[in-house]
């Protein structure tokens, strides 16, 4: 009986991988995220459908931070202190962004690949973990804003 139960789950399975794959393939802005390392056709979709237009947005370090993606500030008198980060918003958006990054570290770290000259520094002076979240903002921040296709070597500091 169980065998059954899971021949359907796997056939109900098929069916709606095969209808997010047609979406993911009519969709741009889709197509335009899988070409981040580390973020699939799936990561993508969720992606696209999830995220508001970056419109909404005054800018990006507002999607950045909608997505929980930065750091609380704990400033006051004109000092500036940054704490942990957030981890506000949508918690899948963010750990698809999270993932793709700490892939992306990990095919630095392992000499394949090519990595941005500010990612190779992160890394040097931060954890991996703290660099993949770094890595994670700077990618939502440079890609829904903008709308820029993916290129690892055009992840500098602006």
């Amino acid at each position: 009986m169980q065998a059954k139960e899971f021949a359907q789950l796997q056939v109900r399975l098929e069916e709606v991988e095969d209808k997010l794959m047609a979406w993911h393939r009519a969709d741009e802005c889709s197509r335009r995220l899988a070409q981040i390392p580390g973020v699939g056709p799936i990561g993508a979709t969720m992606l696209a459908m999830k995220a508001p237009t970056p419109e909404a947005f005054r800018s990006a370090r507002h999607f950045a931070a909608w997505l929980g993606l930065t750091p609380k500030d704990h400033s006051t008198a004109g000092k500036v202190r940054f704490g942990v980060i957030t981890r506000a918003g949508d918690e899948a958006l963010r750990s698809v962004l999270v993932v793709g990054a700490t892939t992306v570290i990990q095919q630095v770290r392992r000499g394949r690949g090519s990595a941005s000259p500010w990612l190779v520094a992160l890394l040097k002076r931060k954890p991996p973990k703290l660099a993949a979240v770094a890595l994670a903002n700077k990618i939502a921040r440079k890609l829904m804003v903008s709308g820029d296709r993916y290129n690892a070597k055009a992840l500098s500091p602006a």
